[in-house]
């Protein structure tokens, strides 16, 4: 039976801390100059991008290949999902030629109905409610770090947005207490807070910034607008004065706590540059990171791996 990972709630605990495990494991093999071409070799993932990247096009490329198997990008303009052809005849046409389909979109329903009608696993690269596999890439990080998952306290200052969305659904997942500060209207969605909730998570709303990051051990942010919200920039700008991580701010914290973002960086908003690269700061170590978390899924997916 295929499996797709859309969402990290669709996965259990202990599955997702085997990922954790085969990407730590990854990791290693991979510093230590151990070949693993022979894990996917053969295997083809389709990555439909609908929104443009770095991060998420490198590291399943580079994974893919360092896995011995072929990546293939399909960009905006190559099919244009939902208008060309129907997001239905797009799943069921890849299916019959690659292995696997990562996909980094704008609608949320667009990921699910291409797992819906594909026969082959389905990888959520982001879409605008959710970006899973940056949370996975995010814990990995922080158990690296820490040694622990549970019990933390990760603070994210910001748009309630999909990053902070998966975040979320990883506190519920891990035993993590999160805390967002953000303006009125910018929060987090409702569905999926009620969920982690649900869960036993502790999800907790706040406005103050600086309440947020007392005593925390992971600050976090993010971008402003995002992608698709352009037109709102300056507005947001305004809105979110007062919410910049900088070294102040980080000060509220544990003295060792991690400084996280997901980049790109708008350093002097979100974030400044000083704590951008900051003692505390991990944002390169999460970049590196999707790489290992993602070979994972992918052996997972594709090679069968339990």
């Amino acid at each position: 039976m295929k499996r797709d990972f859309l969402s990290l709630l669709d996965w259990s605990t202990e599955e997702l801390w085997e990922l954790l495990e085969l990407a730590a494991h990854l990791k290693r093999e991979a510093r230590a100059g151990v070949r693993q071409d022979h894990l996917l070799r053969g295997k083809t993932l389709a990555m439909i991008f609908q929104k443009p990247s770095l991060r998420t096009r490198v590291s399943f490329e580079v994974g893919m290949r360092q896995l011995g198997g072929h990546a293939l990008y399909l960009g905006p303009e190559d099919i244009k999902l939902g208008q060309r052809e129907t997001v239905e005849d797009v799943a069921l046409n890849l299916s019959r030629y690659v292995d696997g389909i990562m996909a980094r979109v704008f609608g949320h329903e667009v990921v699910e109905e291409l797992a819906r009608f594909a026969t082959v696993p389905v990888i959520n690269g982001l879409s605008d409610l959710l970006h899973p596999c940056q949370a996975l890439a995010d814990v990995l990080t922080i158990w690296e770090k820490k040694r622990r998952l549970e019990g933390l306290t990760l603070a994210f200052i910001g748009d309630g947005n999909n990053v902070a969305n998966s975040l979320i659904e990883a506190s519920a997942k891990f035993g993590i207490r999160f805390r967002i500060a953000c303006p009125e209207t910018h929060e987090p969605n409702a569905r999926i807070v009620a969920e982690a909730r649900a869960l036993g998570a502790e999800v907790e709303i706040l406005r103050d910034p600086k309440e947020a990051a007392k005593d925390a051990d992971v600050i976090y942010t993010d971008v402003w607008t995002s992608m698709g919200q352009e037109a709102e920039a300056e507005v947001r700008r305004r809105k979110f004065q007062g919410y910049t991580v900088d070294l102040s701010l980080i000060s509220q914290a544990k003295p060792d706590a991690l400084v996280m973002h997901c980049l790109p960086a708008h350093y002097g908003e979100e974030i400044t540059y000083e704590a951008a690269r900051s003692k505390n700061s991990v944002i390169f170590d999460q970049a590196e990171n999707r790489l290992h978390a993602q070979k994972a899924l992918l052996v997972r997916l594709l090679g069968g791996r339990a």
